[in-house]
């Protein structure tokens, strides 16, 4: 902390000196600039005019979705279903591809840099796309359906279970690890005594969280063909029956509800 003088001759304590001031000063004044720019592009980007119109378009939409057209609810079961497995198989076949990922980019479990690398790749790449971008491409690959749900739900799954997983890897005790390899004993001995055990809670916890956000992932995965109630709710929507995607919103919202409330309880159940 810097120290001046008074004209009396007493220390005067400052925060900051003159120097760190002006350079506060200017990143403030950057950040405002920059403030400045991105609301010039956005709004020479933006037709006003409908923004202007967007309450009464907005109350007129509700008006239409208000009543909900209950009895469209009985056709809903069989996609929710499908939505509900699109989350679930999606989310066992990316933690099984995820869990030798993580141990393979852990630093204190990889055989190899460069394995740690081709990992860490991995992780990224599936981190990078969001799922729907996932679906799209394996629709045109696979065609439409909910095969191509359930393998974008997974492929998306990897990098967020692999990064956590391996994040909880890497802060293991040490102790316990170092004990069994006094012992002589092997490295999946090392593995399977000294690692395992220490991560196998976080490793639920991440598994189950990411199911709960595959759950709502998958409702919106039938908007490019990739299976599940998003195809209705694309239909519904093409077709302007707003009453039948109030329905649709209902359902989901009630199917997030106790997906959160189930993970929840298995979390605190877990830890």
């Amino acid at each position: 902390m810097p120290v001046s003088t008074s004209p009396q001759g007493q220390p005067v304590w400052r925060l900051r000196t003159r120097r760190a001031e002006w350079l506060r000063f200017m990143a403030w004044l950057v950040g405002l600039c920059l403030i400045v720019l991105c609301w010039r592009v956005i709004s020479d980007n933006t037709m006003w005019v409908f923004v202007e119109d967007a309450g009464r378009q907005g109350s007129d939409l509700l008006a239409r979705m208000v009543p909900p057209k209950w009895g469209y609810a009985e056709r809903l079961w069989q996609p929710m279903w499908d939505t509900l497995n699109i989350a679930t198989l999606g989310t066992a076949l990316g933690i099984v591809m995820a869990f030798p990922v993580a141990f393979l980019a852990a630093r204190n479990t990889t055989p190899h840099s460069l394995v740690r690398s081709a990992a860490l790749g991995v992780i990224v790449a599936s981190r990078s796309i969001n799922s729907l971008i996932w679906a799209m491409l394996l629709v045109t690959i696979l065609g439409p359906g909910v095969l191509a749900g359930i393998i974008a739900i997974a492929l998306r799954s990897i990098g967020f279970v692999g990064k956590l997983l391996y994040e909880a890897i890497e802060e293991i005790h040490p102790t316990p690890v170092e004990a069994i390899t006094a012992t002589g004993a092997s490295r999946l001995q090392v593995m399977n005594y000294g690692v395992l055990p220490q991560v196998l809670p976080a490793f639920a916890g991440i598994s189950v969280y990411r199911w709960d956000i595959n759950i709502r992932e998958s409702t919106v995965l039938g908007l490019v063909g990739a299976g599940g109630i998003g195809l209705q709710l694309n239909a519904s929507i093409n077709t302007l029956a707003w009453d039948q995607v109030s329905v649709i919103f209902i359902m989901i919202f009630a199917t997030v509800l106790v997906s959160e409330w189930i993970s929840a309880r298995v979390r605190h159940a877990i830890i």
